[in-house]
């Protein structure tokens, strides 16, 4: 599409926002099954008893780590992607090279004994599945006004987001209905969708002519400060999100599996009671942490990006607190958990899915926004600095992706180091995320509230 201007408001009511909001719709589709590829080893852990497959709970958040690894790095050429290729295009093969980890995945579970470097080989090109995020960032910001990005954004991440509890969600169903051996079936649903989120990109998605790739620009937005201070906040937040995502599953499980066999070996139908319990309640955080980032990027349009990511920071702090009371309880206490540890536990991750969903949005709302600032600041016709302020937010779009991702990385690396530690529980990691929430919270009223 030429000449596409989405601040004409003469055009956008004429039909100009039909073609976004459809564009947006095959967007969400493309990104939703993407994310639910990334995340699919954080279901599959749940399919993997040490009896069977040999690794330990510490292996499997280090299996669960290399997708998210991967995903944030890819996340910056795909950034540029959109602009080579064209938004439609990259949006098809993107979905079409998800394939290959989906089949790969669905062999390996199929065939025990291979080594841990082979499962976190294959984990790996699961992480394809996390690039596309910011390909359809990109893509979308650049067919959305000003006045309509936070929900834009919020929308089609969030959508997107949905992708983790959804597959947990399908892992869920497969465990309640088959047992905790059939993973195979979670594999064979995703080839389906990404079969129809392909086919409908290729339908119903647009190219548009005035996307421009500048690596340039890339290394131009590293130069502001606030794009430093900004990829900081979106590990808080969207690392966060990522990481207890794919981690959350994992933790249940152990502390389920910890209180049936008091400490003993457990037993194959142990095992599967624990993979059900987990699976039971693992995606419930996802689920509202995804659907919160469209009302953080709302709530951010009316009171802005800054003031609701420092307040999502307290509250941050807050439930790392009650998270950590909780685990600690559970470490001096003998015996199973009790329920109010358990509730203790379980109610303080759910804020924390819910309120990292709302600093997702909120944080990528000031990205615009601060570049539509600095533009007015700029000697030239509106023209050029409309798309000078496009281009550095496309820019740090991706790289705040990509820098955010790795919080997912560190979170899970934190929980294996912690529980591998002498306690042999997630408490200390816990610890370091509360503090680091408060560090944000200072730091986005020091930076962005004064």
């Amino acid at each position: 599409m030429r000449d596409w201007d989405p601040e004409d408001t003469a055009a956008w009511e004429a039909g100009n926002k039909k073609v976004a909001r459809r564009n947006l719709v095959w967007s969400v589709a493309t990104e939703h099954v993407g994310f639910s590829i990334w995340s699919i080893w954080s279901v599959m852990v749940l399919f993997m008893p040490q009896a069977v497959y040999g690794f330990t709970a510490a292996d499997k958040f280090f299996l669960v780590a290399v997708p998210t690894l991967v995903g944030a790095v890819l996340r910056v050429p795909y950034t540029m992607a959109t602009a080579f290729f064209g938004g439609r295009n990259w949006a098809i093969f993107s979905g079409v090279a998800l394939l290959v980890p989906a089949v790969l995945t669905w062999w390996l579970m199929v065939n025990p004994g291979h080594s841990l470097g082979t499962f976190m080989a294959v984990a790996a090109l699961a992480g394809l599945g996390g690039g596309n995020f910011a390909s359809s960032m990109t893509n979308i910001n650049a067919f959305y006004p000003q006045r309509m990005k936070g929900w834009a954004l919020g929308l089609n991440a969030g959508g997107g987001n949905i992708g983790v509890p959804v597959v947990q969600l399908v892992g869920l169903l497969v465990i309640a209905t088959l047992g905790n051996r059939r993973p195979e079936v979670v594999c064979a649903v995703y080839l389906v969708l990404l079969a129809v989120a392909s086919v409908g990109a290729a339908v119903f998605m647009d190219n548009l002519d005035h996307q421009t790739a500048n690596p340039k620009a890339m290394l131009e937005v590293l130069r502001h400060a606030d794009a430093w201070v900004i990829s900081l906040l979106y590990i808080g937040t969207f690392g966060s999100f990522i990481g207890f995502g794919f981690a959350f599953g994992q933790v249940l499980n152990q502390t389920f599996l910890a209180g049936l066999t008091g400490g003993a070996a457990p037993t194959p139908a142990q095992t599967a009671a624990a993979s059900l319990h987990a699976a039971q309640i693992a995606f419930v955080g996802p689920l509202l942490g995804s659907v919160s980032r469209v009302w953080g990027g709302k709530l951010a349009d009316r009171r802005g990006g800054a003031a609701v990511t420092l307040w999502t920071f307290v509250g941050m702090a807050c439930a790392g607190v009650l998270v950590t009371l909780a685990a600690r309880a559970d470490d001096v206490t003998a015996g199973a958990a009790t329920g109010l540890q358990l509730a203790g536990l379980i109610g303080g991750f759910v804020l924390l899915f819910v309120l990292s969903g709302l600093g997702n949005g909120s944080v990528y709302k000031m990205i615009p926004a601060l570049f539509e600032a600095k533009a007015a600041s700029i000697p030239g016709p509106t023209v050029e600095r409309a798309a000078w302020s496009r281009s550095m937010s496309g820019a740090l779009i991706g790289i705040a992706g990509a820098i955010g991702a790795v919080g997912g990385v560190l979170i899970n690396l934190g929980l294996r180091a912690s529980y591998q530690g002498a306690g042999k529980s997630a408490t200390a990691a816990f610890i370091v995320f509360t503090l680091f929430y408060v560090g944000a919270a200072v730091l986005t009223k020091v930076r962005y509230r004064r």
